[in-house]
């Protein structure tokens, strides 16, 4: 489909984050932009970027604001040639098991914040990412209309983003809700069973998980958010709400079969009887499982010299409820959207890994 947005002027808010990354990298490939201006409290070289991700972001403009202060948003907005078309927010909180004022500081009050400037300048386009987990599950895949009950506290504070983007009158906005998603520069999504994964293999031991093989756990590559992203610039109705899902119809199964393969290790499941037993108590089995691997990968680390890495075995607590993602991602379909990465492939989770250990933040001697 053509595009009447190419050449647009956009401003990528949280941009040196995992996805915005993604996002310059996308736009300056695909020639799509006149200009991109990155806004985040962190930058570049403080974000845990690889090489390539770095040599984009120098060709495009940064800005260092924290958004959580209405004051600060003009001087992310303001630009001396004009105002964006687009703006694209992808600024908030996501680690999981933070406190709510965490999460209302940085993802409820910076949204609100970021939104109301950018009706007030009248954006063509604003794009606000929220995520799957907003969605209460039921035996069939959620839709954008299905019933609502986020069981994350991100989860919980995007959804009340979502219902304050509605109250504000002259916003251009576009929701997208993605599943897990996943990719080079990952440290939230699948990323934590990689580095779980590795750990196992490092003990020589059989992986138990909680749980059985079919709790849903949908997926997303990023460039395929990315892609959604500047597909719902073009072609998405303002006002309205998109999921953004693979094809894969990823299971705790699915996903863990992979880990397994590529770290050449076992799994086995504790099931339904005995995860329910856990769960009367499972902040306890939660750090009795953390203890078990954060151990051995600080010792993995130590031993490879690795003194600094963002990366982590620990699984909040949030992430071991027995709450299915499934998401339906027909509405997008049907406006055209078409999938790049339509499955999870074992050699996608293997790129995850490799790139950090080119960056010497994952131990090599655990390579795929």
């Amino acid at each position: 489909m053509a595009s009447d947005w190419i050449g647009s002027r956009v401003l990528i808010l949280g941009g040196t984050g995992f996805i915005g990354r993604h996002m310059v990298k996308y736009l300056l490939k695909n020639e799509l932009t006149s200009k991109i201006r990155v806004v985040d409290k962190t930058p570049v070289e403080m974000a845990w970027m690889n090489e390539e991700h770095k040599a984009f972001m120098e060709k495009v403009e940064f800005v260092q604001v924290n958004l959580n202060q209405p004051t600060s948003c003009p001087k992310a907005f303001d630009s001396d040639d004009g105002e964006f078309d687009v703006v694209i927010n992808l600024a908030a909180e996501t680690k999981f098991g933070q406190y709510d004022g965490v999460y209302e500081e940085s993802i409820l009050k910076v949204g609100i914040n970021c939104s109301r400037e950018a009706a007030k300048r009248n954006i063509k386009k604003y794009i606000e990412l929220s995520t799957g987990q907003v969605y209460s599950y039921d035996k069939k895949a959620s839709k954008e209309d299905s019933k609502l009950s986020p069981w994350t506290g991100i989860a919980k504070y995007k959804l009340q983003l979502e219902e304050e983007l509605a109250k504000i009158e002259g916003l251009n906005y576009i929701i997208l809700r993605p599943a897990i998603v996943y990719g080079i520069g990952d440290k939230t999504g699948l990323t934590p069973r990689l580095v779980i994964g590795a750990v196992y293999r490092e003990l020589q031991e059989k992986m138990k998980l909680l749980w059985t093989a079919d709790l849903n756990m949908h997926t997303v590559h990023v460039e395929d958010v990315c892609h959604a992203i500047w597909f719902v610039i073009n072609h998405g109705q303002l006002r309205e709400v998109y999921n953004v899902v693979d094809k894969s119809q990823s299971t705790q199964g699915s996903i863990t079969e992979l880990v397994c393969s590529i770290f050449h290790i076992e799994h086995d499941y504790f099931g339904s009887v005995m995860s329910n037993l856990a769960k009367l108590n499972l902040s306890d089995a939660v750090e009795e499982s953390n203890d078990k691997h954060t151990g051995p990968w600080s010792e993995l680390c130590k031993r490879e010299d690795i003194q600094h890495t963002p990366l982590s075995p620990y699984l909040d607590q949030e992430l071991l409820y027995n709450k299915h993602l499934r998401l339906d991602g027909s509405k997008l379909e049907k406006l055209g959207f078409e999938l790049v990465h339509p499955e999870v492939r074992e050699q996608s989770l293997k790129e995850v890994v490799e790139d950090y250990i080119t960056m010497k933040i994952f131990p090599k001697s655990v390579k795929p």
